[in-house]
């Protein structure tokens, strides 16, 4: 199901979208004139349909959400960070990207043909498909052509989101290419999130609710299910912390006031989750359909960014670790951005999530029969476990590309920011109401009681919890950077990052007692795997003499060589984060922006 549509929808770029969409950059040329009749393809649902579709031909390009964006922007924080930080290295290409010590020549990104230049081509194709329907579409008599707007609207919010996320105040435009706009400086991002809040408004209007019609009977189009989601993380994004040009601080437009944004975010997370038409299932379901292509909507999946099975970077970057071509996939890869060495033990031991989200182990180089099996990585290099070359239904064989999507917003986000808009609000009680849904899947019943005691206690108790549970809950989903800038706690939290870290290098604190051997079953079935010696009193002698022929590795190494080493630690970031927590625009776009766009001060951020 999911490459025919693929193939029909995403694949092929429209006619239209080729004449009039060239590089995409803040300082791209006037766009050629079409030879094609406007008002004959907007006025013809295929057509418009095939020009809405082409926005995501952006997000699958080489150097775009494929290749640099997804990989790059969600690393370092607290639970997540890029494979082997050093501190040593820190002035490397990518370590710089993931350190908060980025400098706008970039090896990585300093490209005409990189994400910044690709997500304004999105953008672009975005504008003709909106101006094009409302102009020829007929929406106030064709609901599938209103369904359209809608989702262009949407998708256009989603590239801005993310360029405020990765580069603060960015160019702003909202009409095609032309002569006046070829040149912009940076906009406000206030005024960005105002337009986008006012367009999800829009937008929620015109969409169908997941499976309410045959449009939306996918995840990989735009449901109305998404865009109140969406509208609500914006909301939370444009009432929070962020980096200015006179520093860290909130906006000061009365219109973006933290109590304005949360009452938004409450009443579309809410509406979303009464009117039912998508629903929380277990929480590894979510993982393994998004690993087999199940893109039925009406599940916990919102919207995902589509990628064939020949693009996508997604189990690549934040998958399982494979060291060879092996029985479930002939790509050696994944692993390239993993876990925090101390996230494993921010779980409950109890909490299902944990297994599920932090692997101890890789799939080997060495084969038997042609066959991998499991091996213990490390402390230092703990894979994300969510995205499985392993929970997929079909064997991977490009070099780097998998096709797996990448999951942009889940039902348990929309549950989770319901929960912190209505603690923000002083409604702790309500609050609970649903959080609760997400540990009850999680946890057994006696302790969500005892963290309903300890969260409910105040406002503030239930904020940490809300600190927590969406790192518990979306470690590995590339979500925590932009919620710690937003919260203004990244430098807080990155310190005790650094702290936690050094205290499990020494085993000292919460982590004094730890077993030095951790022992796995080297097993070839992904189903049969066991690891025994991560847990607190997992040194049993008796045990161990019964583990024969199981792997066993001194989890912290020896005095003189351990695992975790100040290099590592340090190299988490070097900056900090919270005045060094955007990337600048790149050099090639300053040297081409006639002048406009430049990166003085905080990275070229305005002020109010």
């Amino acid at each position: 199901m999911k490459e025919d549509y693929k193939m029909k929808n995403y694949i092929k770029l429209s006619i239209l979208s080729l004449s009039l969409v060239g590089l995409a950059s803040c300082d791209m040329d006037a766009p050629s004139i079409s030879a094609l009749d406007e008002s004959s393809v907007f006025a013809t649902y295929s057509l418009a349909e095939s020009e809405v579709m082409s926005i995501h031909v952006s997000f699958g390009e080489t150097n775009s959400y494929r290749g640099r964006f997804l990989p790059y922007y969600g690393v370092n924080t607290d639970v997540e960070w890029g494979n082997a930080p050093s501190f040593a290295d820190r002035v490397s290409d990518k370590q710089s990207l993931w350190n908060y010590a980025t400098l706008p020549g970039n090896g990585q990104m300093n490209t005409t043909n990189n994400a910044y230049a690709k997500f304004y081509e999105g953008i672009e194709r975005a504008n003709l498909a909106i101006k094009g329907i409302r102009q020829y579409g007929n929406i106030e008599n064709n609901a599938n052509m209103r369904h359209l707007l809608g989702e262009a609207l949407t998708l256009r919010a989603v590239i801005y989101n993310d360029l405020i996320k990765a580069w603060g105040d960015v160019p702003a435009r909202f009409e095609p290419n032309n002569s006046d706009n070829m040149y912009l400086p940076r906009t406000n991002r206030d005024v960005i999130y105002k337009q986008l809040l006012a367009d999800l408004e829009e937008a929620e209007g015109y969409c169908y609710w997941a499976n309410e019609n045959a449009i939306t009977k996918t995840t990989e189009r735009v449901s109305k299910d998404f865009v109140k989601g969406l509208r609500a993380r914006l909301a939370l994004y444009a009432g929070g912390y962020g980096l200015r040009g006179d520093g860290y601080r909130l906006s000061k437009d009365a219109d973006l006031a933290p109590s304005k944004m949360y009452e938004i975010a409450r009443k579309e997370c809410e509406e979303v989750i009464a009117h039912g038409s998508s629903k929380l299932g277990a929480f590894k379901e979510n993982f393994t359909k998004l690993c087999q292509d199940n893109v039925t909507a009406g599940g916990e999946s919102l919207w995902e960014i589509p990628f064939s099975a020949g693009r996508g970077r997604v189990l690549y970057t934040w998958g399982l670790k494979h060291n060879a071509k092996d029985q479930y996939t002939q790509q050696a890869q994944g692993g390239v951005n993993r876990a925090v060495s101390t996230l494993y033990y921010d779980y409950d031991p109890e909490d299902i999530r944990r297994d599920i989200t932090v692997v101890p182990y890789e799939w080997s180089k060495d084969q038997n029969a042609g066959k991998s099996y499991a091996t213990l990585s490390g402390l230092n290099k703990m894979c994300f476990g969510k995205l499985r070359y392993e929970w997929m239904n079909r064997i991977v064989t490009s070099t780097n590309d998998d096709g797996v999507n990448w999951q942009y917003m889940r039902l348990a986000d929309v549950y989770l920011m319901a929960a912190e808009a209505e603690n923000e609000l002083g409604n702790t009680s309500a609050a609970w109401t649903y959080m609760k849904p997400v540990l009850d899947r999680a946890l057994p019943a006696a302790k969500v009681l005892a963290l309903q005691a300890k969260y409910t206690a105040s406002q503030q108790a239930f904020r940490e919890g809300i600190y927590d549970q969406r790192a518990l809950e979306f470690a590995g989903e590339a979500l925590r950077k932009a919620d710690l800038v937003r919260w203004g706690n990244i430098d807080a939290k990155m310190a005790e990052a650094k702290a936690k870290l050094t205290r499990l290098a020494n085993r000292t604190g919460e982590y004094a007692g730890l077993p030095d051997k951790v022992y796995i079953n080297n097993s070839e079935d992904a189903n049969a795997i066991q690891v025994y010696g991560l847990n607190m009193g997992e040194d049993d002698p008796a045990v161990i003499n019964e583990l024969d022929g199981w792997e066993n590795k001194n989890w912290f190494g020896s005095a003189d060589k351990p695992t975790l080493t100040e290099d590592i630690i340090d190299g988490l970031y070097v900056n900090t984060p919270s005045t060094n927590c955007l990337w600048p625009i790149w050099q090639t776009f300053i040297d081409t922006s006639n002048n406009m766009l430049n990166n003085d001060g905080n990275y070229g951020q305005l002020s109010d």
